[in-house]
């Protein structure tokens, strides 16, 4: 299968009911460090880490990049239910076990980041670090639609979707809205008219703010300053998780810090991944 606007497809595996897609750097025989994209029309895992990728995979890394289910060049299904998050979480997982993958450390932007912390508090033994980046699922779903940026996002969608209103909803997740580039743009409305709007319409998170605590494993959080989607009651709840969590807030910086401060966003996160 393939899409226009420039997104590569790489590999494909089972992944439980679902054919799951995957890119992969790195040798196979280093630490696997797996990437979780966020949510939004026409994601994708290349979408949210093409800038990330290949320089973690130089530093020594097994780089493995899925498209959720529902995203990217994987299955997106109607028969399997609501989006759950355990249904994300459930088919990663079995995806991951073909891959080859044991143990693993995640990095996980928004959705992601949510996926990256149920798994950890699910079977602390699979996960060795966490790298959020303004994660979700931290407070109850209808906190985030008050936010800002998910309201500015519902009323430019209630005149209809389409590739222009497209590249306003992408201009929300940036601070320097040059981010939200012409290719970015493409790459995303193109996923987009494959991906059946329950994608998103029946997609339910839990609340896993309150558990934070109980996570043991290695923490670091970037979180943008001027992240408005994300509500910031979040930022207290991954800096006290436990005695290793990290969080580092960066100004001039919308949703997306991979993106949008690429270069300090891999230094910092190699560095963390090597050294904790």
């Amino acid at each position: 299968m393939t899409v226009s606007g420039g997104l590569p497809e790489g590999h494909y595996v089972q992944a439980g009911p679902i054919r799951m897609h995957y890119l992969e750097f790195g040798d196979k025989t280093h630490p696997a460090v797996v990437f979780l994209h966020g949510s939004g029309p026409g994601n994708s895992a290349w979408a949210n880490f093409q800038f990330n990728a290949e320089t973690f995979a130089a530093a020594g890394y097994r780089v493995l990049l899925p498209d959720l289910i529902g995203f990217g060049y994987s299955d997106k299904p109607l028969n399997l239910g609501d989006y759950s998050l355990n249904l994300f979480c459930d088919t990663l997982l079995a995806g991951l076990e073909v891959m080859g993958v044991d143990k693993c450390s995640f990095v996980g932007n928004s959705l992601g980041g949510g996926i990256a912390i149920q798994i950890a508090l699910n079977d602390p033994s699979f996960v060795e670090k966490l790298i959020l980046m303004g994660p979700g699922c931290l407070e109850e779903q209808g906190s985030y639609w008050a936010m800002p940026g998910i309201k500015r996002m519902m009323e430019i969608n209630s005149a209809g979707v389409s590739k222009e209103t497209q590249k306003e909803v992408m201009k929300l997740f940036t601070y320097d809205d040059r981010h939200a580039s012409d290719a970015l743009i493409d790459m995303r409305w193109a996923v987009a008219q494959t991906q059946p709007k329950e994608v998103l319409t029946t997609m339910k998170t839990p609340e896993l703010g309150s558990r934070m605590k109980e996570l043991t494993c290695p923490i670091l959080t970037f979180w943008g300053r001027q992240d408005d989607f994300m509500p910031p009651e979040g930022k207290v709840k991954c800096i006290e998780a436990n005695d290793t969590s990290r969080l580092i807030e960066v100004n001039a910086c919308g949703h997306w810090v991979m993106i949008e401060h690429a270069e300090m966003f891999n230094h910092t996160s190699i560095d963390f991944l090597r050294h904790g």
